[in-house]
């Protein structure tokens, strides 16, 4: 299982245990006691991340794009592409051109 912690701005200099969990196909973290997680499947060397979610709470702390950069990162490590069918994941990646190398 891999595991990172990341400074995350927005979180007033509050660190993320961003955690990979592969028999759930999942990333996730906790912050105030609420999970917060990317879900996806992976078929052929392809990552398909189909869920971000943060509970409301939460939304602008920069978490969900926090998730998203470990995701990222874990799959270029890997060698794998991206199909990203959650919106949220489709439009970090359209923004930021650093990641268009890993479309599927």
């Amino acid at each position: 299982m891999g595991r990172m912690t990341q400074y995350v701005p927005h979180l007033r200099a509050a660190a993320l245990d961003i955690r990979h969990d592969p028999a759930q196909s999942c990333f996730e973290c906790h912050v105030d006691g609420l999970r917060c997680v990317i879900d996806y499947q992976q078929t052929d060397g392809v990552m398909h991340i189909f869920h971000t979610e943060v509970p409301p709470r939460l939304e602008g702390r920069g978490i969900a794009a926090a998730l998203v950069r470990f995701a990222l990162a874990q799959a270029r490590e890997h060698g794998l592409k991206i199909d990203p069918q959650c919106s949220y994941v489709r439009i970090y990646m359209q923004r930021h051109a650093e990641t268009h190398d890993l479309r599927a």
